[in-house]
This record gives structure tokens, C-alpha cells and sequence, in this order.
């Protein structure tokens, strides 16, 4: 028999060289964490391009349409501060598999689906596969890279992969869509989910458990809140106000609601602090976001419904037409990273607000003569550039004055807000598109019935929908009124950007300090 020591001391050494060999690949680690990112992020967009391709097949009506984007962020920006506590207390790399291979099942479920209501169950359990793994990617960067140049660089490639996402979905959603099916648009996410599950435990550290609790009620009554509210804001554009479940859902939403502000005032350790919303720069900061992203999920909402439904794009064309508010965005997101040491945040978030508004204001008068230039290239590229300038610098503001320690709460609720807010603001947009298109349907069906062709009329009674140009009409004055609405919120977010934020230009010392740690 062999000296056990011998067979430690091969198992010791082999043990040390795969570590070394492993921790010499940092590029493959960071490959992995950002293919997770890109994957969260790419589906957020990548679906928008397929939406009236899903509602043909799966006979959706354009409001309903709606909660195939709403599973999604609901349940994600919901569970997001969740989902990166989870990471802390059980180890990030564990729960970031978990979540990975959750989303990536979600996403074969909804390529599969037969009915509605199976690819809305498929979007929300993608939307909590997200939150699990989203947040717990951009921690594994701390445990995966030492502090410095190395990992700073790392955290370049994550938020490239992260601004860069929505152009790649666009195109991605386009492309699939039209060569192949609206389905590849979730099975696309499976081999790559699969692969970054398999790839994890070789070239990625485990992390340090730290101690805590899970705030489930917190989680469970302030996401059950916002879908039920959403929920009401949608039946209202189909029902009415006065029906009995709009009535429920809203009386569900506001009892959820209180009930989240009571557990998260009692909890030891809160899935939202709520002492976050004591300081008037991040309460501010935090209503800008939520108005922003509420016009902003709206606007590439409609849009893609129009420029496929009104202007006749294919879904690659339609991929296409959506890039250039992907580059106004980047150059407005460069332009403020510039200039803020010079001029301050507060400049930015004004300036921000009143482009975004100018462009949503744009929109409103859209219409079916409206080109593609004139009526939604030029209103974009405003809007894309006014979010631009918006987007770092409230990130740096979410931050201001935070403990380190507290950093990351404080900007995991900022993008919890921007999920939240897009999901609560699409959902009114689109009750203000279902009440104002019945209301234009009731007037162009007189003349469609004068001068419908039979089988124009047959069709119409099967189907309860307006074809061409009768259709386009309602479809555009639907859009074009949702759109004032937008508006009402854009101008929200820049009354309070001039009124309530007063962070300084010398406060952005700390705030660049804040915000490593946030990243961190």
C-alpha cells in the first residue's frame, strides 16, 4: 500500500495547478458572466421586434399584447433586489447557475407555447430566472477579478455588454424572426444558457456565504402589488373602469402595496430600506427613472407595432429601424460622462428631460401618412438622446451620500425602478391606446361598412378588427393619444429634475467613490 500522505500531496498539487491554470483564464470567466448579461439584456429587447408576429399566432388583442412584455419585467424588476441578496447569503455562483438554467427552461417553455396564457407563464418565470442571475453576475466580477486595473476592466466589458444588449436584441429579434419563426426568439436562449451553466463552475470562483435572511414577504406582497396594479390599468383598457375585476385588481394592488410598506418598516433585514427614499436627491432620482422608463417601454411598444403594422416593415427591417436610438443613446450617455466633472449632474437630468420630451411630444402626431423619417426616426433619435444624457447620471445621483455598504441597495432599487416603472407605465399607455382607438373604431366603422368588400365584412366579423386603411386609422390615433400620456410623464421627471434634485458638481468626488462600491 501506497503513504496516504503521497496521495494528498498529488491531490494537494493537482488541486493547486487547476487553480492556477484556472485563475490564468480570467478572459474566459468574464466571457461567461457577460454572455449572462448580454443574454437578460438582449431579452428584454429581442422579443419587442416579434410582438405582431406573437399576436397573430397566439391571437393576442393589441392590449393583451402588452403583458408579454409585463410578465417579464414585472417578476424581474420585482425580484431583482431579491435575487442578489439569494447571491450573498447561499454562495453567487450557486444561485447564479440556478438562475441561469431557470431562465434558459423558462425560455424553451415559451418557444413551445400554444396559448397565451403559456408564454405569459414562460415570460415570468424567464423574469425571475433574470433576477436571479442579473444581479449575481455583476457581483461574481468582485469575487472573479482583484481589485484595480483588472477588474475596472471588467466592469467596462459588463456595462458595454449591458448598453450594447438592446441594439444586439433588436437585430437578433429581427433576424430570427424572419428567417426562422418568433419562437427561436426564446429558443435562441437555450444552447446559450446551457453552455454558460456548464462553464460556470470550471472558470468561476465560489463565493463567500455571508449570513442574513430573505425578505419573501417584502418580495412577494411588492411585486404581487405592481402586477395586480398593471394588471387593473390593462383590463380598464379592455373592460372599463367600472368592471368588477378592474375595481378588484386595483383594491388587491393598494392593500399589497400598504402591506409592503408595513413589513419593510418591521423587517430586520428589508428587501427595499426604505430610509432610501429619506434623502429628496435619491426619492428624485428614483421618480425619474420610473417616469423615463415608464415612455420609454411605451414608446418601443407602439412604434414596433406601427412601423410593422402601419409602414409594412418586415421584422429585420424593423430590427434595422430601431438602431439609430441605440447609437443617440450611446452618444448621449458619452457626451455626460465627459462633462459631468465640469458641469454637474443637475444639467443633465434637465437637459435630459426636456430632449425626451421634445421627441415624445414628436410622436404624438404620428399618423398613417407618417414616414418613417418624420414620424419616427427623427422623434427617436431625440428621445434616444435625451435617455442618454439621463442614464449615467442617475446612476451616480441613485448613490449620493449612501454608505458604502449600502451602495449596492441603492442602485439595485434604481434599476429595479426602471423594470417597475416601464411595466406600470406601459400599462397605463396602453389603457389610454385601448380607450382612445375603441373610441376612433366607433367612428370609421360607418364608413367601413358603406365601403367594406364582402369578404372584408366576413372577416370583420370574425375577427372584431378593422382591416386596412379603417385599421391603420384606429392603430395610429390609438398610438398617437397613448403618446400625450408619455408626455404627462416625461414632464414629471423633468419638473422633478429641476425642483427636487439638488446634488452639486462638488459632490461628484464622492459620488465617483459611491459608485465603485455600488459596482463593486
Amino acid at each position: 500500500m501506497g503513504d496516504p500522505r503521497d496521495d494528498f500531496a498529488i491531490e494537494y498539487h493537482s488541486t493547486k495547478a487547476w487553480c492556477r491554470w484556472r485563475d490564468g483564464r480570467p478572459g474566459i470567466a468574464l466571457a461567461v458572466i457577460a454572455a449572462c448579461q448580454l443574454m437578460v439584456v438582449l431579452d428584454a429587447t429581442i422579443v419587442n421586434i416579434a410582438l405582431p408576429h406573437i399576436q397573430t399566432a397566439l391571437s393576442f388583442s393589441t392590449t393583451d399584447l402588452s403583458w408579454v412584455l409585463n410578465a417579464y419585467t414585472l417578476t424581474f424588476g420585482g425580484l431583482l433586489l431579491l435575487g442578489g441578496r439569494a447571491g450573498d447569503i447561499l454562495g453567487r455562483r450557486r444561485v447564479f447557475i440556478f438562475g441561469i438554467l431557470l431562465f434558459s427552461l423558462a425560455s424553451l417553455l415559451g418557444g413551445f407555447a400554444q396559448e397565451p396564457w403559456q408564454l405569459l407563464a414562460a415570460r415570468s418565470l424567464q423574469g425571475i430566472g433574470g433576477a436571479i442571475c442579473s444581479p449575481t453576475s455583476l457581483a461574481l466580477i468582485t469575487s472573479t477579478f482583484p481589485e484595480g486595473p483588472e477588474r475596472n476592466r471588467a466592469f467596462g466589458v459588463f456595462a458595454a455588454v449591458s448598453a450594447g444588449g438592446g441594439a444586439v436584441g433588436l437585430l437578433a429579434g429581427g433576424m430570427l424572426t424572419e428567417w426562422l419563426s418568433w419562437r427561436w426568439v426564446f429558443f435562441v436562449n437555450v444552447p446559450i444558457g446551457l453552455l454558460i451553466a456548464f462553464l460556470s463552475p470550471i472558470f468561476i470562483n465560489e463565493s463567500r456565504k455571508h449570513p442574513g435572511r430573505f425578505d419573501i414577504a417584502g418580495a412577494i406582497t411588492s411585486t404581487g402589488g405592481m402586477a395586480s396594479m398593471v394588471y387593473g390599468f390593462i383590463r380598464a383598457a379592455d373592460k372599463g373602469w367600472r368592471d368588477g375585476l378592474t375595481v378588484t385588481a386595483f383594491a388587491a394592488a393598494v392593500v399589497l402595496l400598504v402591506s409592503f410598506v408595513l413589513v419593510e418598516r418591521r423587517a430586520r433585514e428589508p428587501i427595499t430600506p426604505l430610509r432610501m427614499f429619506a434623502d429628496r436627491n435619491r426619492s428624485g432620482t428614483y421618480v425619474i427613472m420610473l417616469s423615463l422608463a415608464a415612455a420609454m417601454f411605451g414608446m418601443f411598444y407602439f412604434i414596433v407595432l406601427f412601423v410593422q403594422n402601419v409602414l409594412g416593415y418586415s421584422a429585420i427591417a424593423s430590427g434595422f429601424a430601431f438602431l439609430p436610438v441605440t447609437v443617440a443613446i450611446i452618444v448621449g450617455a458619452g457626451l455626460s460622462t465627459r462633462f459631468l466633472p465640469v458641469l454637474g449632474p443637475k444639467p443633465f437630468l434637465v437637459t435630459g428631460a426636456i430632449f425626451t420630451g421634445i421627441g415624445m411630444a414628436w410622436q404624438t402626431q404620428i399618423d398613417p401618412g407618417s414616414d418613417y423619417v418624420s414620424g419616427v426616426l427623427g422623434p427617436m433619435l431625440l428621445f434616444g438622446f435625451g435617455m442618454g444624457l439621463n442614464f449615467v447620471t442617475l446612476t451616480l445621483t441613485a448613490v449620493s451620500g449612501v454608505a458604502q455598504h449600502e451602495a449596492g441597495a441603492a442602485s439595485g432599487l434604481l434599476n429595479a425602478t426602471q423594470q417597475v416603472g416601464g411595466s406600470l407605465g406601459l400599462s397605463i399607455l396602453v389603457t389610454v391606446f385601448g380607450t382612445a382607438s375603441r373610441s376612433e373604431a366607433t367612428k370609421q366603422l360607418p364608413d367601413f361598412l358603406a365601403r367594406a368588400t364582402p369578404a372584408q365584412k366576413t372577416a370583420f366579423e370574425k375577427t372584431q378588427t378593422l382591416p386596412a386603411p379603417w385599421g391603420h386609422e384606429v392603430l395610429a390615433h390609438g398610438i398617437s393619444t397613448a403618446f400625450i400620456a408619455a408626455v404627462a410623464l416625461v414632464a414629471l421627471a423633468l419638473f422633478t429634475a429641476v425642483f427636487v434634485i439638488r446634488v452639486r458638481k462638488s459632490d461628484l468626488e464622492a459620488l465617483s467613490g459611491t459608485a465603485g462600491a455600488a459596482a463593486g
